[in-house]
């Protein structure tokens, strides 16, 4: 499990946590059924206190994002459905807002803005076709 932490990005490290496994949930990258390191192992990974990852497991589990079992590891629970769908959105949505603010502030149109996305996506599709 990749988890990239910026110690000077203003966001709380468990947030951090929190918000990358969810993302990575939702990529995929996490599936149902997968085990999460255990709360020392994370901390000792990341260099930082376990209270914090175990912060970010207790939210995860509150969100019933993943399943704590006496003496085992954390398990993924499964994204399905509507919830995957809304899960995915979402994720999208908080990447996308910092460029859609970049775009206003650049004084871009609507319309300009998303024939710019557009076309990014449109690169990547031919990037992994070529590569394929």
């Amino acid at each position: 499990m990749l988890i990239l932490l910026d110690p000077n990005s203003g966001v709380p490290t468990y947030r951090q946590l929190v918000d990358q496994i969810r993302f990575q949930m939702a990529s995929g990258r996490l599936v149902a059924g997968s085990e999460l390191p255990s709360t020392r192992a994370l901390s000792q990974e990341l260099g930082i206190n376990p209270m914090t990852v175990s912060k970010a497991y207790s939210l995860l589990e509150a969100e019933r994002l993943v399943l704590r079992r006496p003496g085992l590891p954390l398990e993924v629970l499964a994204l399905s459905g509507p919830d995957a769908d809304a899960e995915r959105d979402e994720q999208l949505r908080v990447l996308l807002e910092p460029a859609a603010l970049a775009a206003r502030q650049l004084g871009m149109r609507p319309a300009k803005a998303v024939a710019v996305f557009r076309q990014l996506l449109s690169d990547i599709v031919d990037y992994e076709e070529r590569d394929q």
